[in-house]
């Protein structure tokens, strides 16, 4: 009987000891910047649903917590386009066009599980859809060569994917977001009604387009280097048959590969974050040079010239601002790239006329105030140097970040 009890003893305390060990390591990540392991769809196969090597497309996930188990934050991920057939094999020896090549991922910013950093969606089910098709998840070409084996099917990656989350508790959503960052800003609108259309009716759901409402310039200087590139994706994704009828019927498909050409059609709540001088805008827009110059405040009057009627331009493809619960925007002139991710934390949040992108969005979601602001002060960019200097509290009335700001 003593041997018997002794055993039992030790078994309890070795359970002890491994729980202690287990919730040590939960203790010591950083909620602010974790990694997460891929979830290969292997049942996408049969859809073809593939990345452009044939490979089965990926996404990544983190399951909510607390009172944010109903609510999920679905991102598409960018990382530019392939536009030719050579382009689109090299990314097949990548994670942009394989998930054979695709490692851990890191989440950040708006995945935030700091609940002081990040109260309004620290909590919610987080997935991020890798990028493997190059062509903004557009593509629905059955024919594949087999001189190449290049699939262009980024439309039944979307799809193939949604379909698993649904089932993994998507479907029963009080609140949902559709996000997407760079190229996968695009899909983040082309997307946002079936997205709507696929979660209960009294969800809240909504829809963000993060650096990726690129615009169609009517200056061909400005324009050239965008039609190349656009008019390459269109051709190798099918855009003609895959994109709206709605936009190909009045223009081009390349044409319809510009958030601003499909916007007005969206019936979901859509909101736009993008620098009117995006770093990767100006470097599509001049080329790789551009970059240098404007984070050393080295352009000449007549780059500064140019600068200026890119943003001007930019401005105008902008949907009407007279209804900002419909069509949200925040527009700084920080010459950064990426919102969501890069600059979600309180010290590199971006503030426009005492506004914090971070809680004009959260406010925005949560129907607690209607946005539409634009940088109206500074009409050339800021180095994307420019840092702001935070001191914070949290309101444990609320558990909202309150911040003093100077630049």
């Amino acid at each position: 009987m003593a041997s018997r009890s002794l055993q039992l003893f030790i078994l309890f305390v070795c359970s002890l000891t491994i729980i202690t060990i287990e919730c040590s390591e939960v203790e010591k990540q950083n909620p602010n910047l974790y990694n997460i392991t891929k979830t290969v769809v292997h049942s996408a196969v049969s859809k073809g649903a593939v990345c452009l090597d044939g490979s089965p497309p990926a996404y990544y996930f983190d399951p909510g917590f607390g009172d944010g188990v109903d609510s999920w934050i679905v991102q598409i991920s960018g990382g530019a386009w392939c536009v030719n057939v050579t382009d689109c094999i090299g990314r097949t020896k990548t994670q942009l066009g394989s998930s054979k090549y695709m490692g851990e991922q890191e989440f950040r910013g708006i995945h935030s599980k700091n609940k002081s950093a990040n109260p309004d969606f620290y909590n919610w089910n987080k997935v991020i859809l890798a990028y493997c098709d190059g062509g903004s998840f557009v593509g629905d070409v059955e024919y594949v060569d087999p001189a190449t084996n290049l699939h262009f099917r980024g439309k039944r990656i979307f799809y193939a994917i949604l379909e698993e989350l649904l089932e993994k508790g998507l479907k029963n959503a009080k609140n949902a977001l559709l996000a997407g960052g760079s190229a996968g800003g695009y899909p983040a609108v082309l997307y946002c009604d079936s997205f709507r259309d696929s979660l209960p009716s009294a969800a809240r759901v909504k829809c963000l387009n993060d650096c990726g409402y690129f615009p169609h310039f009517k200056n061909s200087e400005l324009e050239k280097n965008w039609h190349i590139r656009f008019s390459g994706v269109a051709e190798l994704q099918g855009a003609a048959q895959s994109l709206p009828k709605s936009c190909t019927s009045k223009m081009k498909p390349e044409l319809c590969l510009y958030s601003q050409n499909i916007q007005q059609d969206i019936k979901t709540p859509l909101f736009i974050f993008m620098s009117a001088y995006d770093n990767v805008e100006t470097k599509y827009t001049f080329g790789d040079y551009m970059g240098g110059l404007i984070d050393g405040g080295k352009c000449s009057a007549s780059q500064n010239q140019s600068l200026i009627e890119m943003r001007s331009e930019f401005l105008n493809a902008l949907p009407k601002g007279d209804n900002p619960k419909l069509r949200g925007v925040f527009v700084d002139s920080v010459h950064h790239h990426n919102s969501l991710l890069r600059r979600w934390i309180p010290e590199t949040a971006i503030n426009v006329n005492g506004q914090l992108h971070t809680e004009v969005f959260a406010d925005w979601y949560f129907d607690r105030k209607y946005t539409y602001l634009i940088d109206e002060t500074n009409e050339l960019p800021l180095t994307n140097n420019a840092r702001l200097i935070w001191s914070w509290k949290v309101d444990n009335a609320t558990a909202r970040v309150i911040y003093n700001t100077t630049l």
